[in-house]
């Protein structure tokens, strides 16, 4: 049986990540202008969206699944699969496809819906004492 100790890692670990492709999204732009060689970095690719992406999906899917088994609140759920399906979206249309606004403007979006599912199910896992 998991724990609250693993669940609150795994809300925290995605939370960060989420965080992680916020400002990659939001200041890589600026970053690229001023130092233009890091575009040939890893964190200047696109593939970086798709390593953050195997990262936030599994941990969200076991940590926002087993939190809610145990505090029963499917508004977690909701929130978490909404905000993985736009990062998901985001992340394979591109800016090729949705433009290069509109993917930062979803990718955001949906990275801050995660967030808030990850927040929401690290706080109720406190208040019912998810580690029973």
């Amino acid at each position: 049986m998991l724990n609250f100790d693993f669940l609150g890692w795994a809300d925290r670990v995605a939370i960060s990540a989420s965080s992680v492709c916020v400002i990659h999204c939001l200041a890589l732009p600026v970053i690229l202008s001023v130092f233009p060689a890091i575009s040939g970095v890893f964190i200047g690719e696109e593939a970086f969206h798709i390593w953050l992406i195997w990262t936030v999906v599994p941990l969200s899917v076991l940590s926002l699944l087993v939190g809610c088994r145990r505090h029963k609140n499917s508004m977690v759920i909701y929130c978490g699969v909404a905000g993985v399906s736009i990062l998901i979206m985001s992340a394979f249309l591109g800016h090729e496809i949705l433009g290069e606004i509109s993917e930062r403007v979803s990718t955001v979006t949906g990275a801050f819906i995660l967030a808030f599912a990850h927040m929401r199910n690290f706080s109720l896992c406190r208040q019912s004492n998810c580690e029973t």
